[in-house]
């Protein structure tokens, strides 16, 4: 898996509300950090950012939710063992006019098995 196809399959994630690809796409243990536009404060490691996840509703299998995210304006910067992807992201709760949106920062390292999340960073507009 590439790059831009980690991404697709951390938006697939927000889409699916499936809480099972949480320890697939992030790094899986301590060093895994996350900043949310919803909650205060510096999120750290895998424990904690799968329970910042139920918290949304996410379930083991996923759920149909009829809320949608997607990004824009991805920029995508490769490094040796790494990649920086700065975007949009956008956020439309099912029903809702209003759509969410803020900067999304999402920093990936090469692991064994592809690329994982190492550190999010949402905020709002």
């Amino acid at each position: 898996m590439n790059v831009k196809e980690a991404v697709e399959a951390w938006v697939r994630l927000w889409n699916t509300y499936d809480l099972d690809d949480v320890r697939r796409l992030f790094l899986d243990d301590g060093r895994v950090t996350y900043f949310s536009s919803e909650k205060q404060g510096l999120i750290k490691g895998i424990d904690s950012l799968v329970r910042h996840h139920e918290e949304f509703g996410f379930v083991v299998g996923g759920k149909e939710t009829g809320n949608r995210l997607w990004l824009e304006d991805v920029d995508i910067e490769e490094f040796e063992g790494s990649a920086s992807v700065k975007a949009d992201w956008l956020f439309q709760r099912e029903g809702a006019d209003r759509v969410q949106r803020g900067p999304v920062t999402i920093i990936y390292v090469k692991a064994g098995d592809g690329w994982r999340i190492a550190h999010a960073h949402f905020s709002n507009y």
